[in-house]
């Protein structure tokens, strides 16, 4: 989640023992936790066959960053290291057919937006047409997390009556469209550019009004009945799309985020309203405002307003938000409706990170709640993989029938950490029992077997269940050999000294009560440090017994100078609010971790614009003693590799095939790209002056044209 739409109010008002108070106690175990300490310490913690996994990997030579590390920068540019570069590729407005032209000074329209590469660009991915041209050829698929009002309006001056009074219905129809997910096919020419494919049978859009399916538990059930679909099975669009996923059966999953700010509600609340966070007085974007207007189709505008007003679910739009906050399943190769998942759980989804693939095991995804004092989710298919169902790039046949198989029947799960480095999945099922001994779905009000209820009350389900509250749990990875798990914790100022009363909203006294959730909570082993401004970054790996794993932390963010720099960066490497997280597998099972930053802390900021970082965990020194994985004794091995223009988030990230090519995403720049009518140019120029603002997506390669990193 961008910070510039961060919502920084606070929902969770449970009791349930914090993350940060959790770490705080953990960290002063640490010499017993360390997984990496040494085999002894492997087969103690759960880790199974990791001890003779460990012998091997201390006996391999490990990858190494073959880049002399950038300093901090504060341009209205890109920098990478020496012997790369940069290139913009498909910015915000660029035209997926021919007949159109982008010009710094184009005034955008509805049609025009849908039919251009949307906003503020964030998790992405690549798919393949064929596997001889992978890394020369194929479909990119990208969110568009939000919009900026002054650039997209800038011809005009602004938006008209952003703050007050009934917004223009094409305005609100542009804006609508500028949100999503854009599908569009990019190639590689001879001389190494990267450009897209006009017209191309792959480009399309999804945006905040294309009609999608919903599947899973709340499909078909009265929750999601409204006016546009009586029998609860369709939703227009999708929004705030932050992290990603992909799925092996070659799929993209965008993942709706920060969506309750869209929706305002005047009258009485449903409790998940309350909980999830939906506005009483006025919508993100006023959208609702235009409802009335003389061009106004089929409640297109009046669903954002969910107040009820009729009868009956069907006579309104009272359960509109309700069809919002899930897993979106695309399909990047044909035209066929976008399906959203449900049994993936309804919050404010961070992303969609597919676990340790294993033929005859089941398929795990693992998501964020992406919010102060908010929960760590894991879902588990009911269907074991089946190899066969892998994609095929070239080949046409029912991919989301596929996606049905896996994402529509399974087990959600909740996390608890605990201080001694271990921690539990806790299912969050209608017979699961709560911390008070009753069952869950009677806790929170519902009939003995309501799923449907569970996964949309999926917030108060894991308050009841006693899961952890974190630090703004963000953008997750896997190592897809170790099946270790990487999670970044942004930050959160609304964690308290450990041993502290928590608070709660909603003007709860307690996290039993409906709708109610944690405000601030108290440090923990896994989230130790009041008012975290720097965030850190976690890893857990799956144990042998049900529905547990160990963890530890891996790096602090933190200012050089800081007296909590307990991972000890200095100049080259600081950093602060890590956000996006890849994994980039290279051979021999090895791979490199790359961070990426959104951050607004002054002691990191002051120093260094947003930026993308990359270590090599196995490469790391085995060091016996407390702290992170990444401590004194080896940050150097943490490299920054490249920092944003001025104003910007660095997000989204993945490589081609045969790595020769890193793909990331600037979203809100201040003053960038430097050319405001080119698609294509260099990303490293800086503005002469003033010029609109576009998010895109960078391409960076090596001069020689070998694989990035090494």
């Amino acid at each position: 989640m961008s910070k510039e739409i961060e919502d920084h109010r606070l929902f969770n008002h449970s009791h349930n023992q914090p993350f940060a108070e959790v770490l705080a106690q953990h960290v002063s175990r640490r010499d017993v936790m360390r997984g990496g300490l040494g085999l002894a310490a492997a087969s103690m913690l759960g880790f199974g066959g990791a001890a003779q996994a460990l012998a091997g990997e201390q006996a391999k030579t490990p990858l190494t960053l073959a880049f002399e590390a950038v300093r901090g920068s504060r341009t209205d540019a890109i920098v990478v290291p020496e012997g790369y570069v940069a290139q913009v590729l498909v910015p915000w407005g660029t035209p997926l057919q021919t007949g159109q032209e982008w010009q710094a000074e184009q005034p955008m329209t509805p049609e025009r937006q849908a039919i251009s590469v949307g906003m503020h660009h964030d998790g992405m991915a690549g798919f393949a047409l064929d596997a001889d041209n992978a890394s020369r050829r194929f479909v990119l698929a990208l969110n568009n997390e939000y919009i900026d009002q002054d650039a997209l309006w800038a011809p005009q001056g602004g938006p008209t009556n952003a703050e007050a009074g009934a917004r223009p219905a094409d305005e609100s129809r542009t804006e609508i469209n500028a949100h999503g997910v854009t599908i569009v096919e990019v190639e590689k020419d001879a001389s190494g550019q990267w450009s897209h494919v006009a017209n191309s049978p792959y480009n399309r859009r999804f945006t905040s009004a294309t009609v999608m399916d919903l599947a899973g538990p709340v499909a078909g059930s009265d929750y999601v009945k409204t006016q546009f679909s009586p029998d609860g099975t369709q939703t227009r669009g999708t929004n705030n799309n932050c992290g990603n996923g992909v799925t092996p059966w070659g799929t993209y999953i965008a993942c709706e985020e920060n969506w309750p700010d869209i929706f305002v509600n005047r009258g009485e609340r449903f409790q998940d309203d309350a909980r999830i966070g939906i506005p009483t007085d006025k919508s993100r974007y006023g959208w609702d405002t235009s409802a009335g207007d003389a061009t106004e189709q089929n409640g297109e505008f009046a669903r954002f307003d969910i107040t009820p007003r009729g009868e009956r679910a069907e006579d309104d739009y009272r359960n509109e938000a309700r069809t919002f906050g899930y897993q979106v399943e695309v399909d990047p190769y044909s035209g066929a409706r976008a399906v959203k998942r449900t049994a993936l759980g309804r919050f404010r989804h961070e992303g969609c990170w597919l676990g340790k693939l294993e033929a005859g095991k089941p398929i795990v995804y693992y998501s964020g709640h992406d919010a102060r004092n908010e929960y760590v989710y894991k879902y588990v298919s009911d269907a074991a993989w089946d190899p066969a169902d892998a994609n095929r790039p070239g080949v046409e046949y029912d991919r989301l029938a596929i996606g049905s198989k896996y994402m529509d029947n399974g087990t959600l799960y909740v996390a608890r950490f605990h201080a001694d480095g271990s921690g539990e999945w806790l299912p969050l099922t209608p017979n699961a029992k709560t911390q008070d001994g009753r069952m869950l779905a009677a806790a929170l009000g519902l009939a003995e077997n309501d799923l449907a209820g569970i996964i949309i009350n999926t917030c108060d389900a894991a308050d009841l269940m006693g899961a952890t509250p974190m630090d703004r749990p963000e953008w997750a990875t896997v190592d897809p050999a170790s099946g270790e798990v990487y999670l970044t914790l942004t930050n959160n100022t609304q964690r308290s000294e450990e041993g502290s009363d928590a608070t709660f909203t909603n003007d709860g006294s307690e996290l039993a009560q409906p709708g109610v959730g944690f405000a601030t909570a108290p440090a923990n082993a896994a989230n130790p440090r009041a008012n975290n401004e720097a965030g850190h970054v976690i890893r857990w790996r799956e144990s042998r017994l049900p529905n547990a794993f160990t963890w530890e932390v891996f790096v602090f963010g933190a200012a050089a100078d800081d007296a909590d720099n307990h991972s000890g960066l200095n100049e080259m490497n600081q950093f602060a609010s890590p956000d996006g997280l890849w994994f980039d597998e290279r051979e021999g099972g090895q791979g490199i971790l790359w961070i990426q930053t959104d951050n607004g802390y002054e002691g990191v900021t002051e120093h260094t614009n947003d930026q993308l970082l990359a270590v090599v965990p196995q490469g790391l020194e085995d060091i016996r003693g407390t702290g992170p994985v990444i401590n004194s004794s080896n940050q150097q091995q943490l490299k920054r590799f490249a920092v944003g223009p001025n104003g910007c988030e660095v997000t989204g990230i993945f490589a081609t095939p045969d790595k020769t090519a890193l793909f990331i995403n600037i979203q809100h720049p201040g003053n960038w790209p430097a050319d405001a009518n080119a698609l294509v140019q260099d990303a490293t120029a800086a503005a002469s002056g003033q010029v609109r603002p576009r998010a895109a997506t960078v391409v960076i390669q090596k001069r020689d044209g070998g694989p990035v990193g090494v």
